[in-house]
């Protein structure tokens, strides 16, 4: 592909893969994927026509496209539901199972500031322990169905 080919369409499926993968209860929202999708393109032009690097284009498109969506509550729910709770479900499971819990721990994760590098914190180790906890709990009270 050559390197200025880049237009909406390209930025707009790029976010929307990251957002069906890492951030189901966003999948939807075309505003903010039409609005994102714009902004990378726009910079993306305006770096290129300004004479930049090709990979310094890509960085700013790419920068802007994934700005704030770095960290995943819905990652980490998946993670943690293959991690803690595999034995219980069949591996086809998991993935709705974890889509289903985000409403469920969305007060969890409201106890905490998610910044793009929030997995990295020492903090993280307590979100994951309480979402396990908040998972266990929902389980017990209402089964696997």
């Amino acid at each position: 592909m050559n390197t200025h080919q880049k237009d909406l369409s390209y930025f707009a499926l790029r976010l929307q893969e990251l957002l069906n993968e890492s951030f189901p209860e966003r999948a939807w929202d075309t505003k903010f994927i039409s609005q994102r999708s714009s902004w990378a393109a726009s910079a993306y032009e305006v770096t290129f026509r300004a004479g930049n690097p090709a990979s310094h284009y890509d960085n700013i498109a790419e920068y802007i496209l994934f700005e704030g969506l770095h960290f995943s509550k819905f990652d980490t729910l998946f993670q943690l539901v293959c991690n803690e709770f595999d034995t219980r479900m069949a591996d086809e499971e998991l993935r709705p199972f974890a889509v289903k819990m985000l409403p469920v721990c969305e007060p969890v994760f409201a106890n905490y500031k998610l910044t793009d590098d929030f997995g990295y914190c020492t903090d993280f180790n307590l979100l994951y322990t309480e979402l396990t906890g908040t998972i266990a709990i929902w389980i017990e009270e209402n089964g696997l169905q």
